[in-house]
């Protein structure tokens, strides 16, 4: 747990590559973001993710989902895995299961996920052909505190780019990983500071309710091909 002037603790639960993580890894390496990942935990084995932690000489566990008899003893589990690092903030990076109501009241108010969405648009899965079916003119993705209910939690900050007639599915989502690699590390940086906090199922900054979500535009003319570490996202 944090002590006095000490990082924020936290922990990173992911299920892929963990480009999110890269993008955490290098806010912190470079000062914008007062935290140490005590450690970065996987529900699927041999996931790049984990190469990434190891690289930066953080701790790594694999809960295999696939071992336990149903969600709830899968998430006492991971609960108990947690704990065991007494995080300040959990951090979901692409973990890709639903957790238990149990499992998120534990961490209600200091667990952060990011969804590649405009929320509450296209909550769930394969959002970005979702919006691209729609005739969506924008797109993009948000961060905001965990709750219960799928991808409901209030919305801290969101990143949005333009969706061109030419996109398909694969471009628009490397145009929404740019945005989601700045937004993400901003949020964990103003929950490391103390600005940032959930109170009543609302968002508080610097000491205000957020009427709305901070939002963050893709720069005209942002190059949009990814770089060779993030390309293993979508391995």
């Amino acid at each position: 747990m944090q002590g006095i002037n000490s990082p924020v603790s936290v922990v990173v639960l992911v299920s892929g590559s963990g480009s999110n993580l890269q993008a955490i890894l290098d806010a912190i390496h470079g000062g914008e973001i007062k935290a140490c990942i005590s450690a970065v935990i996987s529900n699927v084995p041999d996931v790049y993710a984990l190469q990434r932690a190891q690289h930066a000489n953080i701790p790594t566990r694999v809960l295999d989902h696939t071992l336990y008899d149903n969600r709830e003893a899968f998430d006492a589990a991971l609960q108990q895995c947690i704990e065991g690092y007494q995080p300040d903030l959990v951090v979901l990076a692409g973990f890709m299961r639903l957790l238990t109501p149990a499992f998120v009241r534990q961490y209600q108010g200091r667990m952060l996920n990011i969804h590649p969405s405009l929320l509450p648009r296209f909550r769930g899965l394969h959002t970005h052909q979702r919006a691209l079916d729609q005739g969506e003119t924008s797109h993009g993705a948000s961060v905001h505190f965990v709750t219960p209910d799928l991808d409901s939690g209030p919305v801290v900050i969101q990143g949005i780019v333009p969706v061109l007639k030419e996109d398909t599915q694969d471009s628009l989502a490397q145009r929404v990983f740019k945005v989601e690699h700045v937004i993400y590390p901003r949020a964990i940086g103003w929950f490391a500071e103390g600005r940032l906090a959930m109170r009543d199922h609302q968002v508080v900054l610097d000491g205000e309710l957020l009427k709305q979500p901070v939002l963050y535009s893709l720069p005209v003319g942002e190059d949009t091909a990814l770089s060779e570490s993030e390309q293993h996202e979508k391995k």
